[in-house]
């Protein structure tokens, strides 16, 4: 079991995503390659390993993951009717957009100027996880 008497690391923003994905610790791993995140608290994987928080820095914000259990009342249901949006410089996205296809992600709306101004595209990670990536153009 984790040391429950060290300090917790900060939550950054004030909204704060909490996936509960089929092998949270694959996840923050993937999440490392992909778009750079850095772990900063984990609870030990359980004997089917399994582990119920993870908590990663991604973009200057939090994200938080976890694997199901089924036997505590919560089954593993797949990622749908949400995306997460990265927020980034017009100078960043291509980095970030090749960072992420590089390690995996299936691109599903290229990177293109949209109507309201900024470039934008979404990929979709190997967890089912649907992410956009945003940037002006100016």
């Amino acid at each position: 079991m984790t040391d429950q008497t060290r300090p917790r690391p900060k939550v950054l923003g004030g909204l704060t995503p909490y996936l509960q994905v089929d092998g949270a610790i694959k996840a923050a791993e993937f999440y490392k390659k992909a778009f750079g995140a850095e772990e900063v608290f984990a609870y030990p994987a359980d004997e089917k390993g399994r582990t119920m928080h993870i908590h990663l820095y991604i973009n200057g914000s939090t994200l938080m993951l976890g694997d199901a259990y089924p036997e505590h009342g919560h089954p593993h249901q797949a990622a749908q009717g949400y995306t997460l949006q990265l927020h980034l410089g017009k100078d960043d996205i291509d980095a970030w957009w090749k960072r992420a296809v590089d390690a995996g992600c299936e691109a599903v709306t290229p990177l293109q100027v949209m109507f309201w101004g900024d470039r934008w595209g979404q990929v979709k990670d190997p967890f089912g996880v649907a992410w956009a990536m945003n940037a002006p153009t100016e």
